[in-house]
């Protein structure tokens, strides 16, 4: 009897696994490397926002950068790294998006969550991205900061912060259109 209970409590853990789109590209076996979102936005009203987020760490150069740096700005954190194929496809349009917004009222860093300074620096030489990076990879630090939150759950994962810091809005896996990250933007910097 109890060996019955334990089989079908295990069947009914793993049925619910089984229904979860990350849980199953992780458990099939592609070697791809990376956990890929659906491109799902979630926008979070002004009203159900938490509290800021606080994080800090190393950029790809050898610089210290906390999210006190981006104070009165809203601030755009895309989690990435070298080897995601998603991540390179939507290098170019976070790059323009960034440029777009220099000096406007929003900011750009990134989070590598995999690679040491030179692979990033690389990266950034490729595809001509000018906003820093924090490299992440050592403790996990700055993920694990957002994951009270909203955490990023798959690579890449970008979140919108609003001006004080709290999370206004994510995008789960590839950037599909610059336009709905620019849209997200112009919210939350007319916030």
């Amino acid at each position: 009897m109890r060996v019955a209970a334990t089989l079908l409590a295990a069947a009914v853990v793993l049925t619910g696994c089984a229904s979860d789109p990350l849980a199953e590209q992780y458990t099939e076996g592609s070697n791809k490397g990376y956990i890929a979102g659906d491109g799902t936005v979630t926008e979070i009203a002004e009203s159900e926002r938490g509290e800021s987020i606080s994080f800090a760490g190393t950029t790809e150069t050898g610089d210290e950068l906390s999210s006190a740096d981006f104070d009165g700005d809203v601030l755009v954190v895309n989690f990435w790294y070298a080897a995601c194929a998603p991540c390179r496809a939507e290098a170019p349009a976070l790059q323009e998006l960034s440029a777009e917004y220099d000096g406007k009222g929003a900011q750009f860093v990134g989070v590598n969550v995999y690679d040491q300074a030179d692979t990033a620096i690389s990266f950034n030489e490729t595809y001509d991205i000018t906003y820093p990076s924090i490299m992440d990879v050592a403790d996990g630090a700055v993920k694990l900061a957002f994951t009270g939150t909203v955490p990023p759950k798959a690579v890449p994962t970008t979140l919108v912060l609003d001006k004080d810091g709290r999370v206004a809005a994510r995008i789960l896996g590839q950037l599909k259109d610059a336009s709905i990250l620019d849209t997200l933007i112009r919210d939350a910097i007319a916030e």
